[in-house]
Order: C-alpha cells, then sequence, then structure tokens
C-alpha cells in the first residue's frame, strides 16, 4: 500500500515512520489491505480540521480522535486483483492532535503509542471491519487492533482502559 501523509499540527516526532508501521501492522492482521495497487492518505491534523470535517461529512459538529473515509466497499477490496490495473484509493484518515493528546496523558501512554493505535484502528475502518454494528464485530476488531499493535511493540490498548474512547467512520 502506497500512504500520502500530511502532517499539520502535531510536534515533532516521525509520524510518518509511525504511520507506515502501523499500515504494515493492519496489513498483516488484514491481508487485503496489503494488496500493492492501493493508495491512502493520512492527515496528522488538529482538532479543528477534524472538527471541521466531522461537520461536513458526518453531521456532527465537534473533533474527535480519529477519522476514516473508506472509498472501496469490503468485497471489492477483497476481490482486487493485486497485479492488473491503476491504482485504487483505498480512503482517508485523520488524527486530530489536541483530542489524541489529551486521551494520551489520561491513560497514561506515550502519544506516539495512541496515534498508532487510532491509526491501526483507522485503517481497519478502512479495510471494511465496524466496531459499531455489534458486539461480535467490535470484540474481532478489537482483537485485530491487539494483534497488530503488539506486533509494534504497543500495549493493548483495552486491557485496562475504557471502552467508550471515540473513533468515528466517515
Amino acid at each position: 500500500m502506497d500512504l500520502e501523509i500530511d502532517i499539520e499540527g502535531w510536534p515533532d516526532g516521525d509520524w510518518s515512520d509511525l504511520a507506515e508501521r502501523a499500515a504494515a501492522a493492519a496489513a498483516a492482521v488484514a491481508p487485503e489491505l496489503a494488496n500493492p495497487r492501493l493508495v491512502a492518505s493520512l492527515l496528522f491534523t488538529s482538532d479543528k480540521r477534524v472538527r471541521d470535517l466531522n461537520r461536513e461529512w458526518r453531521d456532527k459538529d465537534r473533533p474527535t480522535n480519529v477519522l476514516s473515509f473508506p472509498m472501496v466497499e469490503r468485497v471489492d477490496l477483497i476481490h482486487l486483483d493485486p497485479h492488473e490495473g491503476p491504482p485504487q484509493m483505498l480512503g482517508d484518515i485523520a488524527l486530530a492532535y489536541e483530542t489524541c493528546a489529551r486521551e494520551a496523558a489520561a491513560k497514561g501512554i506515550a502519544l506516539a503509542d495512541h496515534a498508532a493505535h487510532l491509526v491501526v484502528h483507522g485503517f481497519l475502518h478502512l479495510a471494511g471491519h465496524d466496531h459499531e454494528t455489534g458486539e461480535t464485530d467490535a470484540e474481532a476488531m478489537e482483537r485485530l487492533e491487539v494483534k497488530a499493535l503488539a506486533s509494534m511493540g504497543v500495549a493493548d490498548p483495552y486491557s485496562a482502559t475504557d471502552r467508550d474512547t471515540d473513533h468515528d467512520k466517515g
């Protein structure tokens, strides 16, 4: 998968490397993401920008930690020929700095670990996984996230934290 990464308003750090590693970890647990024809955009930005996106595309006038905008239906993604055809836009992901930083501080974890979780979470949404469709789907998505994050050396975000962290799919 080819990533287009923009970083605006986040502190110094290797956010591009983190995004690449999180995308690879997500592809390891959701192989449909490993298709070389896929292109995805990832925006590390401000609460204000995410709030604007959330309002425009989801009619929710508030920031959130991560937004995902899938551009391929899961069935089409699974059957996408990896060798023939032009690049295929998988979708967009946006992370809001202030919300992510506040959540990481409240959980007592590193911002980079929380951001890695949210990037993995966003990619799983782009792959068609959805925790909002029922408890079984939520548990399956959480298992994939935990496995992907473990491969990055990031602790299970669900082990001792609340499950009310807000993730949105656009």
